[in-house]
């Protein structure tokens, strides 16, 4: 088997040419914010009018997971193999200048291009399925009932390969000009996280089991990522 290359290929397609100097296409870096996001935005066109969709994703190896409903417009546009375009982005910051123009955002964000492939092996169905559920909570798949017969009949699963990928990030505090440096207004970052609150057990559930220790102790935690000319 052909050994993975660390980084992506660069294509006419991927390569970044706003602000270049906080791109990457690092293959650890990408898989690092996949996997510490949760909601992934689709882009497709269907008769020529473009949208884009948010939803849950997982990635597989080298490979993104999507699914959805047997007969929505998104699993539709996916059957037919036309390209698609998958984002995600984390923020990490507000980022506050002196400057209005000089305002920005801290951010770790991924660009996937490539046109899906349709799972219809049943047992490859359910491997993928159970990996969306992992995603959201590892070792949740073994805690569940797992998809019945009608369930995989009206959900479509699609893998999208990590070949066309390109990464963007930006880090640090605001780069004001030095003209504006004496200004007396307030500069600096406001660092954004993603935290979990207390779980809230459904009250219809009887008898009542324990909370499961990964959901109490839940955290999607930053993942070290590094890239060059981040800032």
């Amino acid at each position: 088997m052909e050994q993975q290359r660390a980084t992506f290929p660069v294509t006419s397609r991927t390569q970044v040419k706003r602000r270049p100097d906080r791109a990457s296409y690092d293959r650890a870096v990408a898989h690092a914010i996949l996997d510490e996001a949760l909601v992934a935005s689709v882009g497709f066109v269907d008769q020529g009018v473009p949208f884009v969709i948010p939803m849950a994703f997982a990635r597989q190896d080298e490979r993104l997971i999507l699914h959805g409903a047997s007969k929505s417009r998104l699993q539709t546009s996916l059957a037919s193999g036309a390209p698609i375009c998958v984002t995600v982005t984390l923020l990490d910051g507000v980022v506050l200048a002196r400057s209005a123009m000089h305002h920005s955002m801290n951010y770790r964000s991924v660009l996937v291009l490539g046109e899906p492939h349709e799972i219809e092996d049943t047992a490859q169905k359910l491997e993928a399925l159970d990996r969306l559920v992992e995603h959201v909570l590892p070792g949740r798949s073994l805690a569940t009932r797992p998809p019945n017969e009608l369930e995989l009949k009206a959900t479509r699963v699609f893998w999208l390969p990590l070949e066309e990928v390109s990464i963007k990030v930006r880090s640090g505090g605001p780069i004001d000009d030095a003209e504006d440096l004496p200004l007396q207004h307030w500069a600096g970052v406001i660092p954004l996280a993603l935290r979990a609150a207390e779980p809230v057990p459904d009250p219809r559930h009887s008898p009542h089991a324990a909370v499961p220790p990964a959901a109490l102790a839940y955290d999607r935690a930053v993942r070290p990522v590094s890239t060059a000319g981040a800032r």
